[in-house]
């Protein structure tokens, strides 16, 4: 049978594509319009004071989860680091910002040498998360990292949206393939990015071929309902499906009668036709009724696969149903209900002049309405109880505590401006996996609660 059919790699072992980064086979353009008008104004203005070149520290966290969330995961910081490294004001791009008056020359002349040359810090990607984790920091003179705030929200709050949408859907799945299909459902760039995250998520494959094209995830796609009302039966339908794609391949079998659908698939394709999909009705009864025939009629082999807008809750409904795999679309690009994570980008912590040697000083907002913020360069540690299992997000300022020190969560992804940490998609993937892992059972229920551990802040002597 085809088992790509069904979201599972043919093979294993099969020859990696040409990688730079997490697998990207395209270049990426100029990302430095991917911004506000207010991080210009806010450069020029502080340009003309003075302060631009103040060595700063600014940090990327959510103050709370989506409602009901027990986690966060953390996806997209990939596409941060070739978003960072493409950040660049090119001729055109300057003379767009010169005819709309935006900033003015002075400012135009620092942009055209912009270079990001400073540090960034973060959770690795497909790490979880949690309110107040930093799961990014910036570190550099004010004025280089300022402009990197919207570039950075736009990506990581997608993207770890989707992916813990996807998380969620994987655990549901117990185990069993999903298939990323909401192409046709967003913006055909997000589609893009939703596909990769999914990915980090748990997904198996995608039907999107950009995302395959671009980051190496494995694509399957067989047939539509189109393509049996093409043929003047059913039949005449899967027969030109069998003799161009073997008889491993997935027959769509709800497009008339089921019954009389799964009949005809196993009477054209044999027992070894590989899966039937199964797209509308009540998918729990249904999924019963194939299943039975398809035993009835020699076809114990042949996989069924579930579409029909699914989410986590209805994927957990079919746990007990002879399904093999599931295909998800709307729900899983547009976040399952919560399409941003709501993470923010905050000044932290700041120098008191120019001088490199100025000591850091912290800085917060401090507002009504649930909006402050917690002032200072921070470091986070994940505490894990007697049996390592984690039970506590701890976040401090200051000297990391002796006890904490091997399970500190930050990890250096670019130094001095240059990239240091990328890596495969697989091993993001697998690190997500075992994150969700490390977490109390309770992560993983799909019943509305709070943050499966609290987050904990510990204050250094300085509070920087």
């Amino acid at each position: 049978m085809n088992t790509a059919d069904l979201g599972l790699p043919e093979d294993e072992g099969r020859e990696a594509l040409p990688q730079k980064g997490d697998g990207r086979r395209v270049g990426v353009p100029s990302t430095a319009l991917f911004t506000d008008q207010y991080e210009l104004t806010m450069l020029q203005a502080a340009l003309k004071a003075g302060t631009a070149d103040r060595r700063s520290v600014f940090e990327v966290f959510t103050r709370r989860l989506p409602d009901g969330r027990r986690y966060g995961v953390v996806a997209g910081t990939g596409r941060v680091l070739d978003a960072i490294e493409n950040f660049r004001f090119e001729a055109d791009v300057l003379g767009f910002l010169r005819e709309r008056d935006i900033v003015d020359e002075a400012t135009l002349e620092w942009l055209a040498g912009y270079r990001f040359s400073g540090d960034v810090w973060g959770y690795p990607e497909g790490e979880v998360y949690f309110p107040g984790s930093p799961i990014m920091r910036v570190e550099g003179s004010f004025a280089e990292c300022v402009l990197l705030e919207t570039v950075i929200l736009s990506i990581l709050n997608h993207d770890s949206a989707i992916a813990a949408a996807a998380s969620r859907m994987s655990a549901a799945a117990s185990g069993r393939p999903l298939i990323e299909m909401g192409a046709r459902r967003t913006h055909e760039l997000a589609a893009v990015a939703a596909s990769r995250a999914a990915y980090v998520g748990g997904f198996a494959t995608t039907s999107d071929l950009a995302a395959g094209f671009r980051y190496g995830i494995p694509t399957v796609g067989t047939s539509a309902h189109a393509f049996t009302l093409l043929h003047d039966t059913e039949r005449e339908a899967f027969q030109a499906q069998v003799d161009s794609l073997g008889r491993g391949t997935t027959l769509l079998v709800d497009t008339y009668d089921v019954a009389e659908a799964v009949r005809t698939a196993v009477e054209v394709a044999g027992p070894e036709l590989g899966a039937v999909r199964i797209d509308s009705g009540d998918l729990l009864l249904v999924a019963h009724r194939v299943r039975q025939q398809l035993d009835e009629l020699g076809a114990t082999e042949t996989r069924i696969i579930v579409t029909s807008d699914l989410d986590e809750y209805a994927i957990a409904s079919l746990a007990a149903a002879p399904v093999d795999a599931y295909g998800v679309g709307t729900q899983l690009v547009t976040g399952s209900g919560h399409p941003t994570a709501s993470m923010v980008y905050k000044l932290v912590a700041r120098a008191e002049s120019p001088d490199p040697q100025a000591p850091l000083v912290p800085v917060a907002k401090r507002s009504t309405g649930g909006k402050t913020s917690v002032g200072g360069r921070k470091w986070a540690a994940r505490r894990p109880d007697a049996y390592g299992v984690a039970e506590a997000e701890v976040v401090g300022t200051g000297p990391v505590p002796a006890a904490l020190a091997d399970h500190q969560l930050l990890v250096q992804l670019v130094k001095g401006g240059e990239v240091v940490a990328r890596e495969p998609l697989d091993a993001v993937r697998d690190r997500h996996a075992a994150a969700r892992a490390g977490l109390p059972l309770s992560a993983i229920q799909l019943s509305r609660g709070e943050p499966v551990i609290p987050t904990e802040y510990v204050q250094g002597p300085s509070g920087s």
